[in-house]
């Protein structure tokens, strides 16, 4: 089974119930008896459960899925979405942790979708709820969310973007969402986020890892975690040395100066939640930045252009599988196979049969 919500009896938007807490947790089970108006509709009213089968529903990619897309659609856009990635052992559990903890006693409603990787069997998280979120699992404002990448090459399953929706209509104000790792096929978290966390540790190389594999270049705010160890100070030197070296670049670029992004470096040890003030202070800084430069609104339509990109081709893999059970995809591979036929035209007629046209 995919990885279950974080129980509780209501997520993000608190819904008045005494008597909440002390009921008995049921897993959220989805049934083809599901409305998913309905489902939209408790979840907008916080219900955790309306939330959890809400996505399940994303990640299964059943018949309901297109239904609840165009019930979702109106209550979204509202949301912070911020992408927390690094290397494997930088601490982005725990740095996600106490952000969560932090927002919290602000009094914002917080969603958290912890992308881990699959299980080769089950296709399930692997991590599933995430033990180190255990001292949130009893908040009403905060759902927590562990998905699966179902063998995805990138840090993101499939299925974020869609997730990332119900959230923000069930009224988070703030969606967190960790990857599995970073790596040069692992950067796909700016497609998704408004605010980019990249995330590095002293004494692993990170930083010139990070220039190699591009890595910064998606950082709209670096963060050095575990800042009190050896080489800490020496790492955020560098990092403010090639950061210096690409404002240099924008520079020669031409543009208005006041409208671009100087990316910052936070310094954190955040097992003890030092820093993380600083950290916040740093994404609101930014939200405030992409709102006043436009650059928000050209997020958000870019956001829009890739997941249109990927529901379509979603849609034709879909139907490629069902031609692949037709002689139309066998017959193709034969003639390919014994030579007399080239994979491009082959493919070109796969295409036809599949009723999209020949491509130009």
């Amino acid at each position: 089974m995919a990885a279950r919500a974080t129980p509780s009896s209501s997520a993000c938007r608190p819904r008045p119930d005494p008597h909440a807490r002390s009921r008995p947790r049921q897993a959220a089970t989805l049934s083809p008896r599901h409305d998913p108006h309905d489902l939209v509709a408790r979840a907008r009213r916080g219900e955790a459960r309306a939330v959890s089968l809400l996505i399940s529903m994303v990640e299964n990619d059943g018949p309901q899925l297109r239904e609840a897309s165009e019930a979702l659609a109106p209550h979204t856009g509202r949301a912070q979405i911020v992408g927390i990635t690094g290397s494997p052992g930088v601490g982005k559990s725990t740095t996600t942790s106490a952000l969560v903890a932090l927002l919290r006693a602000q009094g914002r409603r917080i969603g958290v979708l912890a992308v881990d990787p699959s299980s080769p069997f089950s296709g399930g998280a692997l991590l599933g709820d995430r033990v180190r979120m255990g001292e949130h699992a009893t908040d009403d404002g905060v759902f927590i969310r562990s998905m699966a990448t179902r063998g995805k090459l990138g840090g993101l399953a499939w299925s974020t973007p869609q997730a990332l929706r119900v959230l923000d209509a069930a009224g988070c104000d703030v969606v967190l969402i960790e990857t599995v790792g970073v790596g040069q096929s692992e950067i796909e978290v700016v497609g998704l986020a408004d605010t980019t966390l990249v995330l590095l540790a002293p004494g692993m190389g990170d930083g010139i890892q990070a220039a190699k594999a591009g890595i910064l270049e998606i950082a709209d705010v670096l963060v050095v975690n575990k800042a009190d160890r050896d080489g800490a100070a020496q790492t955020v030197r560098d990092l403010r040395y090639m950061v210096s070296l690409g404002a240099r670049t924008d520079a020669a670029d031409g543009g208005d100066v006041d409208e671009r992004w100087t990316r910052p470096i936070v310094r954190t040890v955040a097992a003890r939640a030092e820093g993380i003030d600083e950290l916040v202070a740093a994404v609101d800084a930014h939200r405030e930045w992409l709102d006043r430069s436009g650059e928000g609104a050209r997020r958000r339509n870019r956001r829009a252009e890739a997941e249109i990109q990927a529901v379509a081709l979603r849609r034709l893999q879909e139907r490629l599988g069902d031609l692949g059970g037709s002689a139309a995809l066998p017959a193709l591979a034969a003639r390919v196979g014994a030579g007399d036929l080239d994979p491009y035209s082959a493919a070109d007629a796969l295409i036809e049969a599949l009723g999209v046209g020949r491509p130009g």
